[in-house]
């Protein structure tokens, strides 16, 4: 089931980043979350502002996320290419799973749907595992979008209110 995280998770929470980092090093792709990102204080905020959630069975979180609509200041500028339209839309950020639960991020990224029909996402490159979870979920591949350091991420949109 997924819920809204509260402070009492934060731990596990970043227990499962801290596993995730490693998995993406180990994947090829040690490039994206670096310099500690994302730091507790960004969690305790998504946590604050209702935008961090978490996928529960039983008492034992598996996967987080960022689920957060409107605007986001990184994707007003956009490279080769653009977005699908101008509709409001949210955007998952942070995405992480401890890897127990068969095809979770999936699974996430469906839940957001019943949410919010319009969800753009972006990703590093080198993350082929999330790449390839976008492409099953027919995600379009919109252009280059540039973090708050200018670091490149392909961006994605899917919207399902056409």
């Amino acid at each position: 089931m997924i819920r809204k995280a509260t402070l009492h998770d934060l731990d596990r929470l970043m227990e499962i980043y801290d596993g995730a980092k490693a998995f993406m090093v180990r994947s090829g792709n040690p490039d994206q979350w670096i310099d500690g990102y994302p730091q507790r204080s960004i969690i305790v905020a998504d946590i604050e502002n209702g935008y961090c959630h978490v996928w529960d069975e039983c008492g034992i979180i598996h996967a987080v996320f960022a689920l957060i609509p409107g605007e986001d200041p990184t994707y007003a500028r956009i490279d080769d290419g653009q977005w699908l339209n101008s509709k409001p839309y949210a955007v998952v950020h942070r995405l992480a799973g401890d890897g127990l639960v068969a095809n979770i991020g999936q699974k996430c990224l469906e839940w957001c749907f019943t949410k919010f029909p319009n969800i753009r996402v972006d990703t590093h490159s080198d993350n082929y595992v999330m790449q390839r979870i976008l492409y099953k979920m027919e995600f379009c591949r919109c252009g280059i979008i540039y973090t708050h350091n200018g670091t490149p991420r392909i961006a994605y949109q899917k919207d399902l209110s056409k």
